[in-house]
């Protein structure tokens, strides 16, 4: 089993456009049993846009946060002591537990010496199983409206990506946008990110961003650039300046954004953007050792 990430600083960019045509493109080749592509963009899951499959699994996702036990309290005030996030509030005569703020670190509960805070479910979300052919599977997980918290998703969702992997299977996770705690959660220990950008000064910018904190967290990583064409040059300057792999580059058509506005893969129309996919693919094979 291989992961690898595809994400950015910034939306727009491209992220699901990679990741659907990546995917699509090696579960044609030879070189894995399966492919299996995870939407970890949990609040605005779009990879399903342009995968039709079969639903094979569907399951709510669960996280774990205290509940106050009245009768066993005794208002020790230990707990709300503890708690590093605020996600519990002494009130003189009772204890206020604030799910949404709850990191599910368990110090609350393990630490209470009533066992007044037990753990227990509350609901975070939904998770979706596609098969899309023979060889790939799609992945997709949603938030409810209202959850604050993505990162307990997408862990949840990466471990169940993970259960379903055989051997010779190659994981693709389609991160959220930025360089925040539910992007950091969707990349971490993977194989390879690629780090997919486009040729404008806001792309740039956030490029850098995204690059800082792959070094920090000293993630391999490379870059694809996006709509790629005569404004190459900063983003050329800035990889060969800071030696950053360039895996590949997808020429900017308006084809292509025909073809993503009807929801189409753009391998399956568009012969520059497979040939750009394929060698995009061929790189990664190859610099990776995947």
């Amino acid at each position: 089993m291989i992961e690898i990430a595809i994400a950015s600083g910034k939306g727009g960019t491209g992220k699901t456009t990679l990741s659907v045509n990546l995917a699509s493109l090696l579960a044609s080749q030879e070189a894995f049993d399966k492919i299996i592509i995870c939407d970890l963009d949990v609040e605005e899951p779009n990879s399903g846009l342009f995968l039709n499959g079969d639903l094979i699994h569907k399951e709510v996702k669960y996280r774990m946060v205290p509940q106050w036990d009245e009768e066993r309290c005794t208002l020790c005030k230990r707990c709300a002591n503890i708690c590093e996030f605020n996600a519990i509030a002494f009130l003189g005569i009772s204890v206020l537990v604030f799910p949404e703020l709850c990191h599910s670190c368990y110090a609350c509960s393990e630490l209470c010496p009533e066992d007044a805070l037990p753990m227990v479910e509350h609901r975070m979300g939904e998770l979706k199983h596609y098969k899309v052919s023979d060889k790939l599977e799609f992945i997709e997980s949603r938030l409810d409206i209202g959850v604050e918290q993505a990162v307990p998703l997408i862990a949840s969702s990466r471990e169940y990506a993970r259960n379903i992997a055989t051997e010779n299977t190659l994981l693709i996770y389609d991160a959220p946008p930025g360089t925040s705690c539910p992007v950091i959660e969707a990349v971490k220990n993977t194989k390879k990110t690629i780090l997919i950008t486009e040729p404008t000064p806001f792309g740039l910018h956030d490029l850098t961003l995204a690059v800082e904190t792959m070094q920090e967290m000293k993630q391999p990583f490379g870059v694809v650039l996006n709509r790629s064409g005569e404004n190459d040059n900063k983003v050329d300057e800035y990889c060969n300046t800071n030696n950053i792999e360039m895996i590949g580059k997808i020429p900017f058509m308006r084809d292509a954004a025909v073809a993503y506005s009807n929801g189409k893969l753009m391998i399956d129309s568009i012969p520059e953007i497979k040939n750009a996919i394929t060698t995009i693919a061929n790189n990664l094979l190859k610099e990776a050792a995947l």
